[in-house]
């Protein structure tokens, strides 16, 4: 690839396309044009001059560099531009509405995020003496105290980061639980169809056999299937509430009281507490371990895989199983952070740790900001409106997109479609893509797996009837384009940055480094 004096590539001008005519720069109107870093710097000058560095003795021990590291030289005002430039490419909760179903993109209070920047939140280390931060083990303390009365279970562990890795928590409380009693054979983890992709990872990753059992018609566990699997050699099931079709797991009770009649415990995923917070406690149904996203129920930031944090709540069978650290308050309110393996009877039979430290200070803070800014009555209406705003969606494109288990009644907190009613050879895909030019980004496509060409909307309880409407409008209009057969669509986004990419290609064969061109030899 090259580039003039200028900055002008070739491709940039040219023919135009369906967006409008070709421009000389490639830029369309306040939407920039962007090349790689190491296409606008030279790596053989700075944006700054640097008086040459007398020669010293090295202290590097014979690992000096020994050739240029071939990054650009860029001035500030170039390298300022260029990441604002990608920024503005990027899609996020702060521009628009973001309904990717089962994700709970919800806004971030910004007074969440002014307390996470409070001196004593933000600049405190992990290594400081528990003396110098009983006001950040305070905060643990409480949001763990909140987390359980919401859950009614009896503990919970905070380390953990994200949801997978409370998942994990979990399964390894429930492998430690089942070793203590002398039943360490049972090997075998019964996954719903309708649960999380990630439960059979955790599964098989702790060391079981994971199995499936399949959904009724209805899109929910099949009851009679699952009892009918349960024997000694089943150390639990791993089921997801409300799942991933966006409905309620009505049998979770009989469901738990079967499993734990033959021997089991029950993990339940908790990535979906957001539709349920505040009107219906996990461990009133016999859940055993549940893991709970900061970010998706209590609003955390979310996306660039972290920053995370995902507790797990834990029911009186697996709590002396939980790992290390915890907090722990006294009578005099003193708060120490217990962190052996063993320390008198307080928690002998950990299973150990997870991480080097407690967990992310700045997501607790947020949460708990959260929960407290909102307080009881307003956590519930939290699932309320989330609630009422997928049915809104649900109810509103029923009768322009197939949604497969509409006939089961109200939705709780996510919208299923799929793709069937489409015009032959498009897909979901088409649709997604079409999405973009609207300015919207994606719902979640194809997931879960048990719907052909799925789309799972999530609206959440932040956004206003209003918003909903003009997604509404638009995902309507790109629909009947699908089922019309509209051939723009095949190919589009028309208006993005890029137009449709080979994803398959580009996700089996990424190119991850950048070369230098072959530049031409001037003639003698």
């Amino acid at each position: 690839m090259t580039i003039n004096a200028s900055g002008w590539r070739p491709e940039m001008g040219g023919a135009g396309d369906a967006a409008g005519p070709a421009t000389y720069t490639g830029n369309k109107g306040l939407m920039l044009e962007e090349a790689l870093i190491f296409e606008i710097g030279d790596g053989h000058t700075t944006g700054v001059d640097i008086a040459d560095i007398a020669s010293a003795p090295s202290r590097l021990g014979g690992l000096e560099r020994v050739r240029a590291i071939g990054l650009p030289g860029l001035s500030e005002p170039e390298t300022v531009r260029h990441y604002t430039r990608l920024s503005r490419q990027n899609y996020g909760i702060d521009l628009g509405f973001f309904p990717l179903g089962s994700c709970t993109m919800k806004h971030n209070p910004r007074l969440n995020e002014k307390m996470a920047r409070l001196p004593g939140f933000a600049d405190i280390h992990p290594l400081q003496p528990v003396d110098s931060v009983q006001g950040a083990l305070g905060v643990i303390n409480e949001l763990a105290v909140w987390l359980i009365k919401l859950t009614g279970m009896h503990g919970v562990a905070m380390s953990p980061k994200a949801g997978a890795h409370g998942e994990l928590c979990g399964i390894l409380c429930i492998k430690a639980a089942l070793e203590a009693r002398g039943e360490g054979d049972r090997k075998v983890i019964l996954v719903p169809e309708s649960a999380h992709g990630t439960n059979p990872a955790t599964a098989a990753f702790a060391g079981f056999a994971v199995e499936d059992i399949p959904a009724t018609p209805e899109g929910r566990v099949d009851t009679a299937a699952l009892k009918a699997r349960l024997g000694p050699d089943v150390a639990g099931v791993m089921i997801t509430n409300p799942n991933t079709c966006g409905l309620f797991e009505r049998d979770l009770k009989e469901i738990s009281d079967a499993v734990h009649a033959a021997g089991g415990y029950v993990y339940c995923d908790g990535a979906n507490f957001n539709a349920i917070v505040g009107r219906v406690r996990p461990g009133d149904l016999g859940v055993d371990a549940m893991h709970i996203n900061l970010h998706k129920t209590f609003s955390t930031p979310h996306g660039g895989g972290g920053p995370g944090s995902g507790p797990v709540v834990l029911s009186e069978a697996l709590s002396p199983f939980g790992p290390l650290p915890f907090t722990e308050r006294y009578a005099d309110g003193h708060i120490t952070l217990v962190e052996e393996e063993t320390v008198g009877d307080r928690h002998p039979d950990s299973f150990g740790r997870m991480t080097a430290f407690h967990g992310q200070m700045g997501m607790f803070t947020r949460a708990l900001t959260y929960i407290l800014s909102h307080g009881a009555d307003g956590l519930r209406q939290v699932a309320e409106d989330a609630v009422l705003n997928a049915n809104y969606v649900l109810r509103s494109l029923e009768d322009v997109l197939d949604a497969p288990f509409a006939h089961s009644g109200p939705c709780m907190h996510e919208a299923l479609f799929s793709d069937n009613g489409m015009a032959e050879g498009f897909t979901t895909l088409d649709i997604a893509k079409g999405l973009i030019d609207e300015g919207f980004h994606p719902m979640t496509v194809y997931f879960p797996l048990v719907v052909h060409g799925a789309m799972l909307v999530e609206p959440t309880e932040t956004e206003g009837k209003a918003a909903l409407d003009q997604f509404i409008g638009a995902l309507r209009s790109v629909a009947e384009r699908a089922k019309a057969g509209d051939p723009a669509l095949k190919s589009a986004p028309h208006f993005a940055p890029r137009a449709r990419l080979d994803e398959t290609l580009a996700a089996r064969k990424p190119v991850l480094t950048w070369k230098a061109p072959d530049l031409p030899v001037a003639a003698e």
